[in-house]
């Protein structure tokens, strides 16, 4: 039954997608981060696919302007897309790496589809929507399931997706915690507002019950984050404060042995296993430092058990710098957007986002540290929301007659590139 209802719902949306190529979007995201088919044992279709097929139709017939902003940000993603094609060919293991790429690039496809259609705040708010609702659910119900079994059994995403494990779906639930509280802050009735409370404390309870120490690492950063960068931090701490005692007098003692192994890492097998597995990937891109091994390089060995460590073995040191340069500068971004909603209220919503997003990364940056997911969708998602609050931001200031002197020194990379209105406001100098 369930798998009919999901089958229904894909299909039913195809004729949408095909004059609204946005939709696609969304039922892509929900369909990679939620994974309803795997839920329901749908397995009899290619459901991604299908809705891929048809987005790239729509985009084809469309009379919808079809422009990628191409800011410093978008540019320095294409090159890096680029530099993974371009690593492969020199990959060790050839049919593994290639079928890598196969997965990586579509992802990366519908990164650029997003940053093409999500260009009203409207359509943004919904996919923040979807991608709340999609890993929020496994937040929701992971934290009752931890409450019934007395966080005695773990918490897990599904089977052959980017969240399977206990580590992916731990950094995963991070991530989407700031977006709840953003969604949080736009809700005007108040049952909504407690509605969401229960969401995030339900979420750091399905945190606890991974078992993941990086989980850990990461929900300690969201805390402190939240605080920093969210309105409202007198309740933001209470909200912190109390969460944190109840998690911690909740959890059993099996959790808490496990989370003060941190300190005692070298005595741990699973945490020397990840070390040697950094050192091997070190060796190996010795070898080839600026290419790396290719991706998968540690295929058949180990997994990389790190976000760092898995680009550098599968795309070299230029791999990394790419990947970390385009976190930073995305990080900047959504610095500039919440210093130009400090000064305009319009923009509160924009300067909320924008920090919210920034602790989404943050969470990413830590809990990614212990686990394999650098082509994790999600954060490539994240410097596409950034991308698209900068533009949103940089029209409102146009519409206004402010944004030459605002972008003077702060974008030079965009200045003259499409889809970022400065050239436009340049011609009427």
């Amino acid at each position: 039954m369930r798998a009919l209802v999901v089958t229904l719902i894909v299909l039913g949306s195809l004729p949408f997608i095909l004059t609204k190529p946005h939709i696609g979007v969304y039922m892509w995201s929900w369909l990679g981060y939620m994974n309803p088919h795997r839920l329901a044992w749908a397995t009899a279709l290619p459901y991604a696919q299908i809705v891929a097929a048809v987005t790239l139709l729509a985009i084809i017939f469309t009379k919808e302007e079809r422009k990628i902003p191409w800011t410093r940000e978008a540019v320095l993603l294409l090159i890096f897309v680029l530099w993974m094609w371009f690593t492969t060919f020199f990959a060790q293991y050839q049919d593994v790496a290639w079928l890598k790429w196969d997965k990586v690039w579509k992802v990366q496809l519908f990164i650029f589809i997003t940053l093409m259609f999500i260009n009203t705040r409207e359509r943004l708010q919904i996919l923040v929507w979807v991608i709340v609702v999609s890993i929020g659910f496994f937040g929701v119900k992971g934290g009752i399931f931890t409450i019934r079994s007395g966080g005695t059994q773990l918490v897990l995403g599904p089977e052959g997706s980017f969240i399977a494990t206990r580590g992916e779906i731990g950094t995963a639930l991070n991530m989407v915690l700031p977006l709840m509280r953003y969604l949080q802050l736009t809700m005007t009735k108040w049952w909504a507002k407690y509605a969401f409370t229960g969401a995030m404390v339900l979420t750091v309870l399905a945190i606890v019950g991974t078992s993941s120490r990086g989980a850990f690492l990461g929900t300690l950063v969201v805390m402190a984050f939240l605080f920093i960068k969210s309105r409202g931090k007198f309740m933001m701490l209470i909200f912190i404060a109390a969460t944190a005692y109840g998690a911690y007098t909740f959890a059993p003692p099996e959790w808490k042995e496990r989370m003060h192994s941190i300190e005692t890492y070298e005595q741990d097998a699973s945490a020397m296993g990840r070390i040697e597995a950094w050192k091997y990937i070190i060796r190996v891109t010795a070898d080839s430092p600026i290419v790396g091994g290719g991706f998968d390089i540690t295929a058949g060995r180990t997994a990389a058990h790190s976000i760092y460590f898995q680009i550098l073995g599968d795309h070299g040191y230029v791999g990394l710098a790419l990947f970390l340069a385009l976190g930073f500068m995305t990080w900047r971004t959504g610095s500039w957007v919440r210093k130009q909603a400090k000064k305009h209220t319009e923009l509160q919503w924009a300067g909320d986002l924008a920090a919210m997003t920034q602790v989404g990364m943050a969470a990413y940056a830590v809990g990614g540290a212990f686990i394999s997911q650098a082509y994790f969708d999600l954060i490539y998602h994240y410097m596409a929301i950034i991308v698209i609050l900068k533009m949103l931001t940089m029209k409102y200031l146009l519409e206004h007659g402010m944004l030459r002197t605002e972008l003077r020194g702060a974008f030079r990379g965009t200045r003259g590139a499409p889809g970022t209105g400065y050239a436009e406001k340049r011609k009427g100098d």
